[in-house]
């Protein structure tokens, strides 16, 4: 169970943008994704869409207010690197705009809402859903599936007030409405083999929580039903 964490502070070590491009495959299969974004130099502008100069390829699963800025937690690349071995991965790796430092899957909730430098406002909304075009960058198809096995998804955000971010800035948390409810947590409910019914639709009625994960989570309750 989480626990409120009065003081929670962050920082916000790399932001990245990326518009849908070209790639290519290990196997010489071409798509089209915006996932390898590119760091940003200054300070760039955070929409309620998205921020600038950043773009999705498909808006049926990526973008839109819910998700308007993807999360991740550098904390997490040395393990990465690692596993993979892929010294070559680092901030964006992930397809992430925000690269967060101390904001991690074990100490933020569903529901948080964080001031980040002197202006934005964002919520978190989701944990992330890792999906094939993480696995195509890295040539890893099982990529995915050991995302979601260690919980080290990342998180998207919603933003509640516009304004302008850059590296260096200070992520600080405001407000935590479901401070039982990690991103961790969130996860281990979503993708594991036993997870309680009563768990499952008490994390389905968090007001936060975005309708993607809502259907998700009903998926998962009817199996666990059955």
């Amino acid at each position: 169970m989480g626990q409120e964490t009065p003081g929670l502070v962050g920082r916000l070590a790399s932001v990245q943008v990326g518009k849908p491009t070209k790639l290519v495959t290990a196997a010489g299969r071409e798509w089209r994704s915006a996932i390898a974004k590119q760091p940003v130099e200054g300070r760039v502008a955070v929409r309620a869409g998205n921020l600038d100069g950043d773009k999705q390829a498909n808006l049926k699963y990526h973008g839109g207010p819910d998700k308007a800025v993807c999360a991740y937690c550098s904390e997490h690349y040395p393990m990465w690197r690692e596993a993979l071995d892929r010294p070559d991965m680092g901030p964006g790796a992930f397809g992430e705009n925000f690269t967060l430092e101390g904001l991690t899957e074990e100490s933020v909730c569903v529901g948080d809402v964080f001031a980040v430098g002197d202006s934005v406002v964002v919520q978190v909304s989701q944990p992330r859903i890792p999906c094939v075009n993480l696995a195509r960058r890295w040539d890893r198809a099982e990529l995915p599936d050991r995302v979601m096995k260690t919980g080290r998804s990342g998180f998207y955000l919603r933003v509640l007030q516009e304004g302008e971010a850059g590296a260096g800035d200070m992520v600080v948390l405001r407000e935590r409405p479901h401070p039982g409810w990690t991103i961790l947590r969130a996860n281990a409910l979503l993708y594991g083999e036993a997870a309680d019914a009563d768990d499952i639709a008490a994390l389905r009625a968090l007001p936060a929580l975005t309708g993607e994960w809502r259907r998700a989570l009903g998926r998962k309750l009817k199996s666990a039903a059955g």
